[in-house]
């Protein structure tokens, strides 16, 4: 199994992204970021924790003093570490951290738009009065779009679980019961294989599967329903994300032709995937077009898919506008589907990454429609 990538070894790509983009150093707080970069997962609480790595030198860490330990053992000497404690506060620890990066007035720090919070944003600003403080976004997604082999084999790992388990679950499921019995089961499941659920699983039936954003709830399979499955699996942080779409008994001739729609619609997605220089909005036009020429273009809602890795949701999104070309080891979702209220949907979802040969679905389980007895 390929070993998790150090934090060391990410500080060089850090800083060379850091010089790329004026930035005199990155500002990040407990989340994704923070476990990418420095391999740490905290609670976003209310002790102030922030990392600061500036372009040239060592990363700082400011944590709360119960912290210091774990911190030292998963970092050794990589990053200096500032504990502080509740009768001193954080200030002080945040002021020494920022003055030993060499940040001071005038100084550009990028920090994360989406995740900061208020009162760590105004720590910061009262640590530097002066610097500059810039969305780092793009800076962000440029690291973790590309993943690395043990990004990748943990990924494949979390694949592997959640198409087990959907088979599994599949086996044990009958017309009559309940969605949210159903999505129990998957879950339980997820667990018993040493997993965590990516986010929570949905079982829509029946016209429930019109909405792509259901949540499972009491409404009983019945005979004639579409059943969306859609779930994912953690493993050493990184997700997986399916969707499958079944029939319990036979579907009705309008819902045959609108899954083989969007079988189809995934089909010239991946295929896109596959082609040199493909992007987001390549690999969006191929599925979309299938859909739109099928005639149900209007019941087709969302975009064809996201990034995924240590966030279900990431950068590069699959979607029109998106012109970027897609770099070998971007990883993402190809999910496109058809919703028509008050009747039912269809949604088949396979997670894709960019290798130097095209694209390869990690996802394998079959993509036929399955009927539920």
């Amino acid at each position: 199994m390929a070993q998790v990538t150090l934090p060391s070894l990410r500080i060089p790509r850090i800083q060379a992204a850091l010089r790329r983009h004026g930035f005199d150093a990155l500002a990040v707080v407990p989340g994704s970021n923070l476990r990418y970069l420095a391999g740490l997962t905290f609670h976003a609480g209310l002790r102030l924790t922030v990392m600061v790595t500036p372009v040239e030198g060592q990363p700082a860490l400011v944590v709360p003093g119960l912290e210091h330990g774990r911190v030292a053992e998963t970092t050794g000497a990589v990053f200096r570490s500032y504990p502080w404690g509740d009768d001193e506060g954080p200030e002080n620890a945040l002021m020494r951290a920022v003055r030993d990066t060499g940040l001071g007035q005038g100084s550009v720090v990028g920090i994360e738009h989406t995740v900061m919070r208020v009162f760590e944003l105004r720590a910061l600003e009262q640590a530097l009065p002066g610097a500059q403080f810039v969305d780092a976004t793009p800076l962000l997604a440029e690291l973790r779009m590309v993943k690395d082999a043990a990004e990748l084999e943990a990924m494949r790992v979390a694949v592997q679980v959640i198409e087990a388990t959907l088979h599994q679950t599949l086996t044990q499921v009958r017309a009559g019961m309940r969605e949210r019995d159903i999505a129990d089961l998957w879950e339980r499941a997820i667990r018993a294989a040493g997993c965590q659920p990516a986010f929570e699983t949905t079982v829509a039936s029946g016209p429930n599967s019109a909405n792509p954003h259901h949540t499972s709830g009491d409404r009983a399979l019945q005979d004639g329903d579409m059943v969306v499955f859609d779930g994912g699996a953690v493993y050493q942080g990184y997700v997986s994300d399916i969707t499958r779409t079944c029939v319990v008994g036979h579907p009705s001739d309008e819902m045959r032709r609108v899954y083989d729609l969007v079988l189809a619609a995934n089909a010239a997605g991946r295929d896109a995937a596959a082609q040199p220089g493909a992007t987001g909005a390549s690999i969006d036009a191929a599925a979309r077009q299938v859909i739109e020429r099928g005639g149900y273009g209007p019941f087709f809602i969302h975009r064809t898919g996201h990034g995924i890795g240590l966030d279900v949701h990431e950068p590069p999104f699959i979607v029109a506008g998106s012109q970027a070309p897609l770099p070998i080891g971007a990883t993402f979702t190809v999910e496109p589907g058809i919703y028509l209220r008050g009747t039912g949907g269809v949604r088949i979802e396979d997670d894709v990454v960019i290798t130097a040969d095209g694209a390869e679905s990690l996802t394998t389980f079959p993509r036929e429609i399955q009927s539920i007895s």
